[in-house]
């Protein structure tokens, strides 16, 4: 038995929405991920992008906003948690700003799992390929909470989201260990150098949503893991790049998704 894990940028509802919301709901179920963090989410009076994707299917949602959305400002741009067990309790996260009117945000929840508490995060950080001293203060401030509020008995937390950096920036180093930020380092596993195959790409000029950007290829989404238990539970099993294809001229996004599995069962 394994845990299963999805994250996506939904692009929120730019490009064929319909057809490419039905895409993200053919992934979902042929996915079956236990847990979802969906980034670049639309919350309003008659519209949540998130909702419309779960439809009845058996999850909990919750989101957290960020900022008005600009394509109409009665409108929320946020992050989405969907999760297959009970929520049993949230903390929203303000993420630091560059003072202008880029904001992001956090959503951390507790979970009660049939394999114990469990935390789980879902962010977006700030784009732009010159705003990493942005980014490495948020994830400074992310870490701190996943940390105060992870369950110290509970299944290791998982961590997920579009960080928008590549894994040799110093805000992604931050994160496994492998770099300190003023003083301080944190340790998590990089869902993907564990267990992963492929080149792990996620904005991919394959994609003509993304290529439009006129971007390089790279590996910008994320699933951060707490180090396994002892007796193996929360080790990563596997790893993948999910959402990566098209139909007809329909991709489900302009970001692929990351998937990955966590053992559950002692060795």
């Amino acid at each position: 038995m394994s845990l299963s894990v999805l994250t996506l940028n939904l692009w929120h509802n730019s490009g064929p929405w319909k057809d490419r919301s039905e895409l993200i709901r053919g992934w979902i179920d042929r996915l079956e991920p236990d847990l979802i963090g969906f980034q670049e989410v639309l919350r309003g009076k008659d519209v949540d992008l998130a909702a419309e994707l779960i439809g009845d299917r058996a999850y909990e949602l919750d989101f957290v906003d960020a900022v008005p959305f600009w394509g109409d400002p009665e409108l929320r741009f946020g992050n989405a948690i969907a999760s297959r067990w009970p929520i049993t309790s949230r903390e929203e996260l303000r993420l630091p700003d560059r003072g202008d009117w880029e904001k992001r945000s956090a959503l951390t929840v507790s979970i009660d799992s049939p394999h114990g508490p469990l935390c789980f995060s879902n962010t977006h950080l700030h784009w732009m390929f010159h705003h990493g001293v942005t980014r490495e203060q948020q994830v400074v401030r992310l870490c701190d909470q996943v940390l105060r509020l992870r369950d110290q008995n509970g299944f290791p937390p998982i961590i997920v989201g579009d960080f928008n950096a590549e894994p040799e920036s110093d805000e992604i180093r931050y994160m496994t260990g492998l770099h300190s930020i003023d003083g301080r380092s944190v340790a998590f596993h990089d869902a993907w150098k564990v267990a992963g195959q492929g080149d792990g790409t996620t904005w991919s000029n394959r994609n003509t949503y993304a290529s439009k950007e006129l971007e390089p290829d790279r590996r910008i989404d994320y699933i951060f893991t707490g180090f396994p238990l002892r007796n193996g539970v929360g080790h990563l099993e596997s790893c993948r790049v999910v959402c990566d294809e098209q139909a007809g001229n329909v991709w489900p996004s302009d970001h692929f998704g990351v998937f990955a599995r966590l053992r559950t069962e002692p060795f």
